[in-house]
């Protein structure tokens, strides 16, 4: 018989293991480097600093994933729906019970540590997504089935976006890499890359020239279009199309100045016109340039980042962890660190397409989707592709809650696996 509940069988995938010890090794040491002082000669096993702290979720991450390893891999399928009801009402209570931190009330206070359901909240609705898809008959291209995956992933939204957690909610979205693999129609995301298209120009480019924009473009597809294709129905599509792009860069105006909060229109700025204000809203981005940017090729060697030790760039431990390694590892170890964060992502998708069952599939693209939406948002904002929106990176970033989520999230698809390989061995 399989041996699926042995947390130490060679069923396990080994190079998933790897690239995630080499992960949180890294980024337990970067933690280290970022909060090193040449004054206090502090030690990695510092208790009283973040890498000491660091070390200790390391410690009890690896209980979590040997409770993990030793369940029953039938334990995720049949909980998922009543682990996804838990963590909606931690989000609910958080809004009631929750610490004020930074302006965001997602947080329980629980004596000196900190947790943060939000950020358990993503593996919960990924293992709804999957119970919910795993169901026979579940067709995405069906407005049913569509509108209910909708509804799970709306209901932490709407929950997480009320505690002032905007980064958290929009984490969710890397959901629709699942939902496409799933056989979620292609025009859906098409029209959510272009809604953000048209967002960013409507930000950098004057209303007149978006507008001529879009009508040559128009006038080009009806060029190329083969002439028994240029019937009334088609043109009146596409001038409906041209007339909901307008919309859209016309709300975008609206949108920044009378929906989002003072400090988000201030990130957008900043992204838009990097010299705004860069002793103000501007500084952190800034700071983080150049703290990469003094890196060059080699950086300046682990513990020698003049940026890091006067802390120059604020949160550094933590959102902008990828500062401390562009500065004293270079673009070299900057590019080692994305090369094993993009190995991680192509593992778990290669594994997860090897997967018999439905559930562990979905399961394993959303986790691939989350860390990659992480991955590609955290280290856009340090060099300044991507608004500054408050999220971590996957193992490397300081905290807790951060990364026992990561932890559980990635094991319980490890957990997935390795039942699939002990089926095979069988």
């Amino acid at each position: 018989m399989p041996r699926s509940n042995d947390p130490f069988s060679q069923d396990i995938d080994l190079l998933t293991l790897v690239l995630y010890l080499g992960c949180i090794t890294m980024g337990w040491l970067n933690v280290y480097a970022a909060v090193y002082s040449p004054e206090d000669h502090t030690s990695l096993f510092d208790f009283s600093t973040n890498a000491g702290k660091q070390m200790m979720w390391i410690g009890t991450s690896a209980i979590l994933i040997i409770c993990i390893m030793v369940v029953n891999h039938k334990f995720f399928d049949s909980f998922a729906y009543l682990i996804y009801g838990f963590m909606i009402l931690l989000l609910l209570l958080v809004l009631v019970a929750g610490a004020n931190v930074k302006g965001s009330r997602s947080w329980f206070k629980i004596g000196s540590f900190l947790l943060q359901p939000a950020e358990f909240s993503k593996l919960a609705t990924a293992l709804a997504l999957a119970k919910y898809i795993d169901q026979p008959g579940i067709n995405l291209s069906k407005g049913k089935d569509l509108l209910y995956v909708c509804g799970i992933i709306a209901l932490p939204c709407v929950l997480i976006l009320a505690s002032n957690e905007t980064g958290s909610m929009l984490v969710f979205a890397s959901f629709v890499i699942m939902l496409y693999r799933e056989g979620l129609p292609g025009w859906i995301p098409a029209v959510g890359i272009s809604v953000v298209v048209l967002f960013v120009l409507a930000l950098m480019f004057p209303l007149l020239y978006i507008f001529i924009g879009v009508v040559v473009l128009l006038g080009l597809i009806v060029l190329l279009m083969p002439r028994y294709n240029r019937n009334v129905s088609n043109l009146i599509s596409l001038g409906l199309v041209g007339v909901g792009m307008m919309v859209v860069v016309v709300g975008v105006d609206f949108f920044v100045n009378n929906v989002l909060q003072k400090h988000q229109r201030n990130r957008i700025k900043v992204l838009v016109d990097p010299t705004v204000d860069p002793l103000g809203v501007g500084w952190n981005v800034t700071q983080a340039k150049i703290a990469i940017g003094s890196g060059r090729l080699h950086g300046k060697g682990f513990l020698e980042g003049t940026q890091t030790k006067f802390d120059f760039v604020p949160e550094q431990s933590t959102d902008f962890i990828f500062c401390t390694i562009g500065e004293e590892h270079g673009f070299i170890g900057s590019a080692v660190v994305i090369v094993l964060f993009l190995g991680l992502l192509a593992r778990i998708i290669v594994l997860a397409e090897k997967q018999r069952s439905r559930f562990a599939r979905v399961y394993g693209y959303c986790v691939a989707g989350v860390i990659f939406f992480h991955l590609m948002v955290n280290v856009g904002m340090t060099i300044g592709l991507m608004p500054v929106i408050g999220i971590p990176l996957p193992f490397f970033s300081y905290g807790g809650s951060s990364l026992w989520s990561f932890s559980i999230l990635l094991f319980i698809f490890i957990k997935l696996d390795a039942r699939r390989n002990a089926l095979a061995r069988w």
